[in-house]
């Protein structure tokens, strides 16, 4: 595993953005895992989270493309800490685009934030996790509606690598349905093999007892 990927599962538990215990997930599922990334909340903890999307979306996609889109609401600083860590790490200006949840009819009129979007160019999207892959659904129309859009992929901090709507994974689910490239920072298989039984900070935080709550988890709701 890349040494990126490690300190991005550790900045995540400093950043009690991943937490271990009993928890439920919009869809109603008991979880012993939760991602919640409403907890980066300082600007030192931004800058850190953009240069890890900006690595991996380099890795997965290059940096040849034109456009970050952040869909309302999470995805909006997303997209703007993760277009300045490209520009900061490899001197390439990506320009950042959110949507409006409604559209703007005065001033800075219409449904879009930031860079304009329109034919030729080149999207990645970039959210924060992905379960059912209803965000997605509802972004695509917003992008094609801005003109002959090439839209490049998707990617995310976490794949919890479980069931969305079938038997799949959420990510490969989206890969079939919209043909779109998808990727994580890390995958949960990644945060268990970094995490299982080692100290971090003097404290094992995936232990055996744990460990068998997640192998059930996955066994009721692991991707096919």
């Amino acid at each position: 595993m890349e040494q990126y990927k490690k300190d991005f599962i550790e900045f995540m538990i400093d950043c009690q953005v991943l937490k271990f215990g009993d928890f439920v997930t919009k869809s109603g599922r008991k979880t012993p895992f939760f991602v919640n990334t409403g907890f980066y909340r300082t600007g030192s903890q931004l800058r850190k989270l953009g240069e890890y999307y900006a690595q991996a979306i380099k890795d997965a996609f290059g940096l040849d493309f034109d456009v970050l889109f952040g869909p309302a609401y999470k995805g909006i600083p997303l997209s703007v800490t993760t277009s300045i860590a490209i520009s900061e790490k490899y001197d390439t200006d990506i320009r950042y685009c959110s949507n409006r949840k409604e559209v703007k009819d005065h001033g800075d009129k219409g449904i879009l934030l930031g860079g304009p979007v329109g034919d030729n160019d080149r999207v990645i999207i970039i959210e924060d996790v992905t379960t059912a892959g209803t965000s997605i659904g509802e972004t695509l129309p917003i992008l094609k509606a801005q003109g002959n859009v090439n839209i490049l992929g998707l990617v995310v901090s976490v794949d919890r690598m479980e069931r969305g709507q079938g038997e799949k994974s959420a990510l490969n689910e989206i890969t079939e349905k919209y043909g779109l490239k998808t990727c994580a920072i890390v995958t949960m298989k990644e945060v268990i093999e970094h995490l299982y039984n080692k100290p971090y900070k003097g404290k094992v935080i995936i232990d055996d007892t744990l460990m068998a709550a997640i192998s059930a988890y996955y066994e009721q709701y692991g991707a096919k």
